[in-house]
């Protein structure tokens, strides 16, 4: 009996080929993808709770931390040469030159945050699993539909060994910034009490 192959081999894409595609405008300019584990990945459209958790989780960590921390925005940060996501949030450290020569990099990577309006199940699954495996320490999604905040953490090669669900009214601090302490109501969209 032949056996039949369930799995197709891909041809994986590295971060430099990557760059190139898109340099010669393969890519269209409204198209919004990013690599993972070498792998071309479309981007969910941002809704507008999306938008308002990324806004909102974005000015308080930039408030709190001032000059302690960079943070980036929807931007690249390039895991390995085969992984280069656009996390909706990334505190780093502080660089001299504004990354102007490169991306941020695992060492250089404090928090990473991902909102999650209809992606929590990529989220925390795919995209987890490659932060993990690159050493990303402290990685959360911000579930903007349960309300809720999962803070990963204890990276492996096999994915966050810790995993724990935080209610909107809880607290938490990134593990680099102790002292910055934010109830997760206050990176969520408010909620019309009408």
């Amino acid at each position: 009996m032949q056996k039949i192959e369930t799995t197709l081999p891909l041809r994986l894409w590295t971060v430099e080929e990557y760059h190139r595609i898109a340099e010669v405008g393969i890519f269209g300019a409204d198209e919004r993808v990013e690599l993972l584990d070498g792998k071309i990945i479309w981007m969910s459209a941002k809704g507008t709770t999306h938008t308002s958790a990324v806004g909102r989780t974005n000015k308080l960590i930039q408030n709190r931390l001032g000059s302690r921390a960079w943070v980036s925005v929807q931007d690249p940060v390039k895991l390995n040469e085969r992984s280069e996501p656009e996390p909706d949030i990334a505190v780093v450290k502080v660089d001299p030159l504004d990354y102007a020569d490169h991306h941020p990099t695992p060492p250089e990577i404090y928090l990473i945050i991902e909102v999650a309006d209809s992606s929590l199940k990529l989220d925390c699954e795919t995209k987890g699993k490659a932060y993990s495996k690159a050493g990303i320490s402290d990685y959360w999604v911000l579930d903007v539909v349960s309300r809720q905040v999962h803070i990963l953490r204890e990276p492996s090669e096999d994915g966050y060994q810790s995993e724990k669900i935080l209610a909107e009214d809880e607290t938490i601090s990134p593990l680099e910034f102790p002292d910055l302490r934010i109830q997760v109501l206050e990176m969520l969209p408010l909620v019309s009490r009408s």
